[in-house]
């Protein structure tokens, strides 16, 4: 039995390796030598020697505790109620909430301050007795009292844009969202199949074959050769059904669906490539789209210290295509955001193209990001993040789909290459620019240095010549105005200020924008910083709530980000400017108590913090960060 498991894991391995013919010999042998977990079966042995001690922590905390709303609130009130309308609550008699105000109110938490910031802000708070600063706002008999003054100010006014609606949710959970750009492309990439055979090349008209090699031709030293159209490749799960041959029916169907109006250029003229709007950022500021600490919020807080364009979070395009709430959640934009995108991650050219035109058609963008730097195992064994970077065809899809059905420019984000010495940014970038991207950001590590060691900033001066005329963002270690100006001086058309180990830029020291802008290290005082995370939580309010699921949310995204401030070094404490992002100091002590407290990297201290500015925890309240190497208790 175990003979012939290791045979199965030995031709798995082969094939891995039959993926990328191109690759030299040594990366097969360090292929063949790697465990399924990443690491090689000498060092795999050595590990389990070792005493348990020298093992570092890294990478993600992956069963941590989960806080749900019923831990900290066992009896909540109807929405219903506090929008005012109890007769109509959905669900009647066999509503689970408590409809009675009075009773609701007896076993409610005590407030945590006697000022709303919704209400102090827009003169009304929507969440009326349930708001945990209710005293502010509430009247006689629970009444919720209205500024109205205030209020009229912000009458019909969006301040956060790209909502989920109702109706366009049914659509995508019932399949009626219809897909009418992306399924023409689709179609188009499954004619090569027709009747070749598994893995044969197509047969007909040479006008047919000229037509598909439009979008599907590989490019010189991606493909199998000069004129091969893209086959599927060796080692990859086969397409569904509907990329491998079109079904007889598709045209009858599209054909029948009833148009209103007058037709116009846009029904029967494709928009050209050069006709599309431009994406003008070449030298500023760009901040990184942040997994889990850049929300919402976050983005303000850095818009207000002068980045100049933001991202949401990486989103599932699969997610969003099933109108998961959760997932749409990562793509709201407020208002203050002038240069705004979206990052979305996928394998397959189907759902990634349906995808960019589902958003298309439904929200404010000004540019779409394709995440193929994303090294975590989840994402890479599902052929999505940098396993784009090794399936060519696949890559290619994706990028000449998203741009057929996107008015808004397409941007790609990439790493210098999958393994650690194999470069191959240099020869993709070529290919990105030729189908159709109008930019990319080069993040100077491989997948497997994953946030370690230093970044590559030759190597990404010299992909930035290779990728002109098309710009280039360099992305890596910028912690001080003294590094976005070296790396300026590379070629790089401008810099994103990005987030993890190392690479934490914007979450260290969000003020980091101003730095750079006005040339200068700011000794910035704890009280400062404080009035910061005051302004985190605000906003958080804002967008999540106050009521006491908001205010729970606002907390455990502010220890998120606790988690990588506590990394900062104030200016005056340093011995020499300025601080290496790889720099991890030991305990000192601070100023002032804050100072000392902010440095703190335990739970516990960043906990207090927390307590400062949204009051006491809730019973049995528990707190693990992200990322094992972010804290001890």
């Amino acid at each position: 039995g175990g003979e012939e498991e290791e045979e199965e894991v030995k031709e798995k391995k082969e094939e891995e390796v039959g993926n990328c013919q191109n690759e030299p010999p040594a990366k097969r042998v360090r292929l063949e030598d790697l465990g399924q977990d990443g690491e090689s079966r000498e060092d795999a042995g050595a590990a389990e020697k070792a005493p348990a001690e020298r093992k570092r922590a890294r990478g993600q905390n992956k069963s941590r505790p989960c806080m749900k709303p019923n831990h900290y609130e066992q009896r909540r009130l109807c929405p219903s109620v506090t929008q005012g309308c109890t007769e109509k609550c959905y669900f009647g008699a066999r509503c689970r909430f408590l409809h009675d105000v009075g009773e609701y109110m007896a076993s409610k938490p005590a407030d945590l301050g006697r000022s709303c910031v919704l209400f102090e802000t827009f003169g009304k708070c929507i969440y009326g007795v349930t708001c945990r600063f209710a005293q502010a706002h509430l009247g006689d008999g629970y009444q919720n009292v209205v500024n109205m003054d205030l209020a009229k100010q912000w009458e019909g006014k969006s301040l956060v844009r790209n909502n989920l609606s109702k109706d366009l949710q049914h659509q995508l959970r019932k399949r009626k969202f219809s897909f009418k750009k992306a399924d023409e492309y689709l179609r188009g990439l499954a004619k090569p199949h027709g009747d070749g055979g598994k893995g044969g090349k197509a047969t007909g008209s040479s006008t047919e074959e000229q037509e598909v090699s439009n979008c599907t031709m590989p490019q010189e030293g991606l493909g199998d050769g000069p004129g091969c159209p893209v086959l599927p490749e060796q080692g990859e799960d086969p397409k569904p059904d509907a990329l491998q041959s079109p079904s007889p029916t598709d045209g009858k169907e599209a054909s029948s669906i009833k148009t209103v109006g007058p037709v116009t250029d846009e029904d029967t003229i494709k928009l050209r490539s050069c006709e599309k709007r431009k994406l003008e950022i070449q030298g500023k500021l760009y901040l990184a789209p942040l997994t889990t600490c850049g929300n919402l919020p976050f983005r303000r807080i850095c818009k207000r210290f002068g980045a100049d364009v933001t991202c949401g979070e990486m989103a599932v395009c699969t997610n969003l295509l099933q109108g998961q709430s959760s997932e749409w959640a990562l793509l709201k934009r407020h208002h203050t955001e002038d240069i705004f995108g979206v990052q979305l991650e996928g394998a397959f050219a189907d759902t990634m193209t349906k995808c960019a035109e589902l958003l298309n058609q439904t929200i404010e963008v000004d540019f779409v990001d394709i995440n193929v730097g994303c090294p975590i195992d989840l994402v890479y064994k599902k052929g999505g993040g940098c396993a784009l970077m090794t399936r060519p065809n696949k890559f290619e899809q994706i990028v000449r789909g998203m741009c057929s059905v996107l008015d808004v420019p397409l941007t790609v984000k990439i790493r210098t290459g999958v393994q650690e010495k194999i470069n191959v940014a240099h020869k993709i970038i070529p290919k990105i620019r030729e189908w159709g991207a109008s930019m990319v950001t080069l993040h100077g590590r491989s997948r497997e240095q994953r946030y370690t060691r230093g970044a590559d900033w030759d190597y990404i001066a010299e992909c930035a010549k290779i990728a002109s005329p098309m710009p280039l963002f360099g992305n890596g270690d910028i912690l001080s105005y003294e590094d976005a100006n070296r790396a300026m001086q590379m070629g790089v058309s401008g810099i994103m200020i990005a987030r993890r180990v190392p690479v934490l830029g914007a979450l260290i020291k969000p003020w980091l924008f101003t730095e750079i802008k006005e040339q200068r290290h700011w000794d910035i005082s704890s009280s400062e910083r404080f009035d910061i995370l005051k302004d985190f939580t605000n906003y958080g309010l804002e967008h999540w709530g106050s009521d006491t699921q908001g205010v729970e949310k606002s907390r455990k995204f502010l220890l998120e980000w606790l988690s990588f401030l506590c990394r900062y070094i104030p200016v005056g404490l340093l011995e020499h400017l300025p601080q290496k992002i790889n720099e991890r100091p030991p305990y000192y002590m601070g100023r002032d108590y804050l100072e000392t407290l902010m440095a703190s990297q335990n739970v516990d201290d960043w906990i207090k913090i927390s307590e400062l500015l949204l009051g006491p925890v809730p019973t049995n309240f528990t707190f693990l960060p992200k990322h094992k190497a972010n804290s001890y208790r």
